[in-house]
């Protein structure tokens, strides 16, 4: 076993099941405010969820990040995109000076912008740029694998140190996100190979294709999976063989962020891929997860409902970049903001229901 697969080995290992004290904390003060029990839904669960993250009974969220992997993908020589793969690298400097639909909604949200240049097929330079290339780009996935075991395990690492690295700077929760053309023809091929769904059902339309072009992708997908037979027990086998880069570095950040006890904000079809990926890697993962929207990707409903993620968000969003997932960072501020700022009904000097049945 390589230094790298050792590295996720351990990373795995070091993630906490979820604080029950803090849960329980958390509870007992969302039953003690004003209001009736639950009544504000999926707030509370989300508050009861982060204090299980967190360990934490009143989360605090005051640093939030958004990490955009990007990295482009060998599979786009077949055609299964509407943009050409140049688009990546320039949407990575797009993201760089500020331009980005991520980039407004991250700042309305208060999250900072870390992109990161994990497999770009271009040489780029810029002082914001997190330079961490594992390798230019996968190959063409139809004819071969995408990369070697070794790149996939390097290029999760990748990920796992980033995500020590960002706490390390004080961040409290992280969202995902990624840019790469073609990312979702190897989604679909990992949906596909780690949650036994077939590729029509998994391909949709990505960027903005039409139907014509999606039997291609479908038959695309089909032709990568029968070509490099992935093995659905090892993920790391399906990373390699018909994953991508991003998706590779999005699994590690949620392990790391998870062993460092930061709750992570899945965006949409990649993200979730990613986040498939690394619960076959580490299934102590999921109370860390918590998914943000429902894209208008064909297969994300499917996948979110395989992996028992339930997203409070449907906006049919399918840009990609974290966008989603810096919306629902909203809602995460709104669910601590509840727990942490609300009155009890002993300090509002309101009634509560066993007082009145007592009365």
């Amino acid at each position: 076993m390589s230094n790298d697969e050792q590295t996720i080995r351990a990373a795995a290992a070091t993630i906490a099941p979820p604080d029950e004290a803090a849960i329980a904390a958390a509870a007992a003060r969302l039953n003690s405010l004003t209001k009736p029990p639950g009544s504000l839904g999926r707030l509370e669960e989300l508050a009861l969820q982060l204090a299980g993250a967190t360990g934490s009974a009143r989360p605090v969220l005051d640093r939030k990040a958004v990490v955009v992997m990007a990295a482009d993908h060998g599979v786009c020589a077949e055609g299964v995109s509407a943009y050409p793969p140049e688009v990546t690298a320039q949407m990575v400097l797009n993201f760089l000076r500020g331009g980005a639909a991520v980039n407004v909604l991250a700042a309305q949200a208060g999250a900072d912008v870390h992109c990161v240049d994990i497999g770009v097929n271009a040489e780029l330079s810029h002082p914001g740029l997190l330079a961490r290339k594992v390798r230019p780009g996968t190959a063409n996935m139809t004819v071969g694998p995408a990369m070697s075991r070794s790149e996939a395990a390097a290029a999760v690492r990748t990920g796992i140190v980033l995500a020590g690295e960002l706490a390390g700077q004080g961040y409290r929760v992280l969202a995902t996100g990624e840019m790469g053309i073609g990312n979702t023809t190897a989604s679909a091929a990992l949906m596909c190979v780690l949650a036994g769904y077939t590729p029509e059902q998994s391909v949709g339309l990505g960027t903005g294709i039409d139907e014509t072009r999606r039997g291609h992708k479908i038959e695309t997908v089909a032709r990568a999976i029968a070509c490099n037979a992935p093995k659905a027990s090892d993920a790391l086998d399906a990373l390699a063989k018909v994953g991508g880069l991003e998706i590779a570095g999005l699994a590690g950040l949620m392990l790391g962020a998870a062993g460092q006890r930061l709750p992570v904000v899945v965006d949409g079809f990649i993200s979730t891929a990613a986040a498939l990926v690394a619960l076959r890697l580490a299934p102590g993962l999921r109370p860390y997860l918590i998914a943000s929207h429902q894209s208008g990707e064909q297969g994300h409903r499917l996948l979110l409902e395989s992996l028992g993620l339930r997203p409070p968000l449907q906006l049919d969003m399918r840009l990609g970049e974290g966008t989603g997932a810096v919306l629902c960072l909203h809602l995460l501020e709104a669910a601590v903001r509840v727990l942490d700022e609300m009155a009890t009904f002993a300090e509002a000097g309101v009634s509560d229901k066993d007082e009145l049945k007592e009365r």
